[in-house]
Order: structure tokens, then C-alpha cells, then sequence
């Protein structure tokens, strides 16, 4: 295939993606303050309730990545899991203001992310498979592109909350990913010959059937779950031992020129998710602390520029994914121009420190407010270090799993990877709940007491992620080791 190929494909699978990211973005701005403003959910149920389909959103990966495998193909599965998720969308939009009816949605939701996910994911490891050196330059454009969406949604979604209600606010997020899909159908064509084997052979009708019918049982079971937090709780945590499990018996059936690079994708996939129970706290602490002890406007030299609500402070993570995605691939050319590439293992060292900088530029703020209310620009700046830190991170797991994972389990890798993101948002979730103002005559809602309990949140997560950063880069000498083996090895296989 050649580059102009690669790039014209590419584009396809970004578009949808986009679209993609701009419905789940949208929801994500507003769903946990509907749990509390509109549904009357304390911070803990709501906390949690979030956590829990984070966790189920993210599990259901490994199912699709398995389809996308073994029965529909990689391609098929992704636009099969666009459609479920639009769907998901518009039932939001129709909510009737009740519970039941938003679990529904969010089943949905968490089905269609899991037909979707990996599969989009893999399609882009399948365009550039055999292009080691742009890998990682492919993967941190597609996630700057899709962010995107992402910063759209997050400042249009709040605004039309506000200004037309829930409904209007969550029916867009479906309208979105409706025209990407429209979008992808128009150009499909060029991602013919991209895909996995069950791509290029015609789905029997039986198997659609039993596919349809399996994911309507999905969704039923996923709505029960929802409603049960005991439930939640047992089936986050065996979905992260299942995941453990399954990485053994793969190690151990592995073929020996695999197992370094399965060591390396391990220890990098954990590095990962334990990012996420730091961006976690985006979707719950650091938002509903927003709510409550960040001023809503900016203001410069006692010029008053702009207002933000709540949910669109999150518009600030994909904002500085953007700027700061040209630096990095600029960074990331110079040294390669220089043979001097830092390694995947060490851009995640780097990323642990920019997120230990981001709480403590949080804790700092609230130590340093004079008030009971800190400037929106500690919000902003704050953002800053995460975001970038997610860039060394997130996406280059995506390349890590291209680069170090047998072609036969890419997708059932990447669904993996999803399965403990989703778990260490559910345990993000509950870190948040260290900060959860559930009774005012027990914890007080009293702005300077929030602010005071906010405040420890963010500094323990400091020191934890300033200890994760120590730990990893003591690590780095065992993780170069496992890279020459497993250069060593895949030098052998192809010679």
C-alpha cells in the first residue's frame, strides 16, 4: 500500500473517530452533573454510578475485539459499534428524568464503546502494521485529531444544556456520530483491503441474528447491573483478575521469541491505567470542585473575557492535547533525526511527572486562594501538565500494543487495555469519593470547608503520582533489557 493509500484510509477511520469522540465527550460533560442536579444523587452514588459504566464501557472492548478477530472483522464490528453507540445518544436525548431510563442509554452506550473501541484502534494499527517508524507519529495525530470532537462537544454540549435542557444536550451527541457514519459510508471504499480476515468473507444471516440478539442480552444485563452497586463492585474487580488471568495463560502459551514483548506491554498497560484513575478525577472530583470552588469567569488585568459552567472545564484537557500534540511530534522528529528516540518506557516517565505537576498546581491553588472560590486560571493551567502527560501515555499505548503484540492479538490486547483503563476509572471513582460531600451536617457543603477537603484530595494525589514516577523510572533499565530481546527476537524471525 503506499503512503498516499495509507493516508487516504487513515483519513476515513479519523473522521468517524472524531465524530465518535464528540458524542461520548458531549455525554461525558454533563452526565454526572444530571446524576446530581437533575436526578438528586448524592456525590458518592453519582461518583460511582460514573464509575461503574467507565468500567463497563471499558470492559466491553475485549468482547468486540474478539468479534472484530474472530467473526465480523476489525472494520465491520467498528461501524456496527458506531451505529449502537448513536443509538445509545438519542435514548439519552429521550430520557424521561428517571433513573431507569438513564441506565438504559448508558447500557447502550457501553455495548456500542465496546463493538467500536478496539476495532478503530486496530484499523489504524492495520494501515501502518509494517511503518515502524511513523507508528508513533500516526498514533499521537489520531489522537490529537479525535480530541478534536472531543474540545467541540465539551463547550457545545454544557451550552445547550443550559440554554435547551438535557434532552437537546444529549440527543446532539447522537446527531454527531450520525453524520460520521454517514460520512464513512460515503468513503469506505478506501479502506478496502484494511482489515481482519473476517473482513473480506461474507457474515452468514444466522450469525447476525445471534450477533443482534447477543448484544439486545448485553444491554439487558448491563442495565441490571447498573441498578445494583453491590454488583458493580464484584464485576469490576473479577473483570480486572479475569484480565490478570488471561495475560498468564497467554505468557505461558506464548512462544519465547514473544514473551519480552508481552513483559513490556504489561508493565506499560498497568502504567496506563493507572494514569486513568488520575484522569478520573476530571469526570468527578475536579468537576463537581469546579462546581463548587472555582469561579466561573475569566478575568484579566479587571477585564472581564469570558464565562465557563462546570462541565465545559473539561473542554480544557483536549484543548491542550492540541497544542501541545504538534510540539511533541516536532520533539519526537528532531530526536529521531538525531538517533537519539526516547523510549516508550521513558515518554511514560515523563508523563507521570506532568501529571504529579497538575495536583500539585491544584493543591497549591487551594492554599494559596484568598477566598473560598480559586481563579478559573488554575483551572486552565492545571490542565496543562495532564493533558500532555496523557499524550506521553494513552496514546502511546496504542503504538506499544502495535508494536510489541503478535498480529494474531492485537484486538484482544487493545480490548484488554480498555478492561483496566475501565477498571482504574472504577477505583478513580472511588478516590473521588475521598472528597464526596454527601451530608451537610457531617462533612458541611460550606464553600471554605469544600475547599479545604478538595485541597487533600489533590495533594495526596500528588504524592502518589510523584511516587509512581520515582518507581517507573527505576524501572527503566529492566524494561530496556526486554527491548533488546525482543528486538533480538523479531531480528530472528524475519531473518
Amino acid at each position: 500500500m503506499s503512503a498516499s493509500d495509507r493516508s487516504a484510509a487513515f483519513r476515513v477511520v479519523l473522521a468517524i473517530e472524531i465524530w465518535e469522540r464528540f458524542g461520548f465527550y458531549g455525554m461525558q460533560a454533563i452526565l454526572l452533573l444530571y446524576m446530581v442536579q437533575k436526578l438528586g444523587m448524592n456525590d458518592t452514588q453519582a461518583n460511582m454510578l460514573w464509575g461503574s459504566f467507565a468500567a463497563i464501557t471499558y470492559a466491553a472492548p475485549v468482547v468486540g475485539g474478539w468479534l472484530g478477530d474472530r467473526v465480523l472483522g476489525s472494520r465491520r464490528t467498528m461501524v456496527v459499534g458506531a451505529i449502537v453507540l448513536a443509538s445509545g445518544y438519542l435514548l439519552l436525548g429521550g430520557m424521561t428524568g428517571n433513573a431507569h431510563s438513564l441506565f438504559l442509554g448508558m447500557a447502550v452506550i457501553a455495548v456500542g464503546n465496546g463493538l467500536f473501541k478496539p476495532n478503530s484502534c486496530n484499523t489504524v494499527n492495520l494501515i501502518y502494521r509494517d511503518q515502524e517508524q511513523t507508528l508513533d507519529v500516526a498514533f499521537t495525530i489520531y489522537y490529537m485529531s479525535v480530541n478534536i470532537g472531543s474540545t467541540f462537544s465539551l463547550v457545545l454540549t454544557p451550552w445547550l444544556q443550559q440554554t435547551y435542557g438535557w434532552a437537546v444536550a444529549f440527543a446532539s451527541c447522537g446527531v454527531g456520530l450520525v453524520l460520521g457514519i454517514v460520512a464513512y459510508f460515503i468513503r469506505r471504499r478506501r479502506l478496502d483491503g484494511i482489515g481482519t480476515a473476517p473482513d473480506f468473507n461474507a457474515v452468514p444471516i444466522r450469525h447476525g441474528f445471534v450477533i443482534s440478539a447477543a448484544i439486545l442480552a448485553a444491554i439487558a444485563v448491563i442495565v441490571r447491573i447498573l441498578e445494583s452497586s453491590s454488583i458493580q463492585g464484584m464485576l469490576v474487580m473479577a473483570s480486572g483478575l479475569m484480565i490478570m488471568a488471561a495475560w498468564v495463560v497467554l505468557y505461558v502459551r506464548a512462544a519465547a521469541h514473544e514473551r519480552p514483548g508481552l513483559k513490556i506491554i504489561y508493565l506499560l498497560t498497568f502504567e496506563v491505567a493507572l494514569y486513568f484513575v488520575f484522569y478520573q478525577q476530571m469526570v468527578t472530583s475536579l468537576t463537581l470542585f469546579t462546581l463548587r470552588n472555582v469561579s466561573k469567569d475569566f478575568t484579566l488585568m479587571g477585564l472581564h473575557l469570558f464565562s465557563m459552567s462546570a462541565g465545559q472545564f473539561q473542554a480544557f484537557n483536549p484543548l491542550w492535547i492540541m497544542l501541545g500534540t504538534p510540539l511533541l511530534i516536532a520533539v519526537y522528529k528532531w530526536l529521531g533525526r538525531r538517533d537519539a528516540d526516547i523510549s516508550i518506557a521513558g515518554k511514560f516517565v515523563i508523563g507521570f511527572a506532568c501529571v504529579t505537576l497538575s495536583f500539585v498546581i491544584w493543591w497549591v491553588c487551594t492554599h494559596l486562594c484568598a477566598g473560598d472560590h480559586v481563579s478559573p486560571w488554575w483551572m486552565l493551567f492545571g490542565y496543562g501538565p495532564l493533558s500532555i502527560g496523557e499524550l506521553m501515555l494513552n496514546s502511546l499505548g496504542l503504538a506499544a500494543i502495535a508494536r510489541y503484540v503478535p498480529p494474531r492479538i492485537s484486538a484482544f490486547m487493545a480490548g484488554c487495555f480498555y478492561v483496566l483503563i475501565g477498571f482504574a476509572m472504577y477505583v478513580g471513582s472511588m478516590v473521588a469519593n475521598m472528597a464526596a460531600i454527601d451530608n451537610a451536617g457531617e462533612r458541611g457543603t460550606d464553600a471554605a470547608q469544600t475547599l479545604v477537603i478538595y485541597g487533600t484530595l489533590f495533594r495526596n494525589l500528588a504524592f502518589v503520582a510523584g511516587t509512581a514516577t520515582l518507581a517507573f523510572a527505576l524501572l527503566l533499565p529492566l524494561v530496556r533489557g526486554w527491548e533488546r530481546a525482543n528486538a533480538a527476537a523479531r531480528a530472528g524471525q524475519q531473518g
